[in-house]
């Protein structure tokens, strides 16, 4: 770049033509703002994504795998406590991890009895 030998463009096409399991390209996904990852979640299209296609259809082979061995252990296991957390996602490009859902705190299940019979009238 500095010797004039190579233009920015000529970078920016080298550094798109990276395979996505490329450190750079891993790199660029993992420092995308929170907004890109929802809006690219959204939006996105996964055979135009930055994994092949082999690499999608193996990713959701490994998470149908991992739901139906959670499936078999809660219908082996006889108490509820005793069952595992549900399986999470191989991370996709693009899209951030699940998020998990906060308890509902006794301010919110208040308000929730309230609305519930008619305390929103």
């Amino acid at each position: 770049m500095h010797t004039g030998r190579m233009t920015w463009r000529r970078l920016r096409v080298i550094i798109q033509g990276l395979p996505p399991e490329s450190r750079t390209m891993t790199a660029l996904r993992n420092a995308m703002p929170e907004e890109d990852l929802d809006e690219q979640a959204e939006q996105g299209k996964p055979e135009e994504g930055r994994w092949s296609q082999l690499e999608q259809l193996v990713a959701a082979s490994c998470d149908r795998l991992a739901r139906i061995e959670y499936v078999l252990i809660c219908a082996n296991t006889e108490k509820k406590s005793q069952r595992p957390d549900r399986p999470e996602p191989m991370r996709r490009p693009g899209a951030a991890p699940r998020r998990k859902k906060s308890a509902l705190s006794d301010a919110g299940a208040q308000r929730l009895f309230e609305l519930i019979n008619g305390g929103a009238a």
